[in-house]
């Protein structure tokens, strides 16, 4: 596996691109649908401007914090399954009044599922790891020039807890409305329940009531898919610093500091959804006790 000084660390704040993992009879690959450029100080919270002053590598050249927006195809053969789905046809620009985000825009992945050679039609199911609009996207909006979402014939995994609650998505924009558009689909998954060959569910309520992980099993490995229990590369280092967008901001805090040591375990790797072009990665000690995010691929 790399090493903390064997990647290009233009990365951190790049948009993300497709990646790519083997993990015995899986492919893994990451699928870009677009880019989110976080406002530091108010994404991050327990972040001083101090703190960013001193990781100045992990913001823009406009002090933006770079946050991918995409899905992880995993795929056994001939069957397929899709976690996330995005943000979907929307692009939003900077509105300075908002403390929180900046510039914001989907759409990429339906295209970028047939440059790996997989309609859309032929992604078995969807397992959703929060009811968030930028992991949604695709599941109610329609391509340009069709009737439907592209993943309209595929089950929708949600975890029970979060669609039970789904009242709260509505606080980030996940109204009645357009969750009624995929409800019909959605398949409530248990913990710890198998969903695919090689992929199973874990509760890991914080970020959102119901909020999921994914782990993924393969070639003696497994693959952490955590959604967004963290949102930047950055809190591996430092699990302390939250998310505005937390439900429960304590237990936020603690999913963070037991995935940081679960991604430091042998033969495991993360997939964070919104870590820039680095979004597979394991979490390695430094010196001083705390963790680094290191790419692997």
């Amino acid at each position: 596996m790399a090493t903390t000084t064997d990647f290009d660390r233009a990365r951190l704040t790049s948009a993300p691109r497709v990646r790519s993992l083997h993990m015995g009879e899986l492919k893994i690959t990451y699928v870009p649908d677009g880019l989110c450029l976080c406002k530091p100080r108010g994404w991050l919270t327990g972040a001083t401007d101090a703190d960013w002053a001193a990781n100045r590598d992990h913001l823009d050249h406009d002090g933006f914090l770079p946050a991918a927006i995409g899905g992880l195809l995993v795929e056994r053969g001939d069957r397929a399954l899709l976690i996330d789905t995005g943000f979907g046809p929307e692009s939003h620009p900077d509105d300075p009044a908002n403390p929180v985000i900046g510039s914001i825009y989907g759409g990429e992945m339906p295209d970028g599922l047939r440059r790996l050679g997989r309609e859309p039609r032929q992604i078995e199911a969807v397992a959703i790891t929060h009811l968030h609009l930028d992991h949604l996207g695709w599941a109610w909006s329609a391509e340009p020039g069709t009737d439907a979402p592209p993943f309209a014939h595929a089950t929708h995994f949600v975890a029970a807890p979060e669609w039970e609650r789904r009242d709260l998505a509505a606080e980030g924009g996940a109204t009645e409305e357009r969750l009624a558009a995929f409800a019909p689909r959605v398949r409530t998954a248990e913990d710890g329940e198998e969903i695919f060959p090689g992929v199973r569910v874990s509760y890991s309520a914080g970020h959102t009531f119901g909020h999921t992980t994914y782990t993924i099993t393969g070639g003696d490995r497994r693959l952490i898919a955590f959604g967004d229990a963290m949102h930047a590369p950055i809190q591996v280092t430092h699990p302390e610093w939250g998310c505005v967008l937390d439900h429960d901001p304590a237990e936020a805090t603690e999913q963070r500091r037991r995935l940081v040591e679960e991604l430091s375990r042998p033969d495991t790797i993360g997939y964070g959804n919104h870590f820039a072009d680095v979004v597979f990665g394991r979490a390695e000690r430094r010196s001083d006790g705390r963790f680094t995010w290191v790419p692997v691929a």
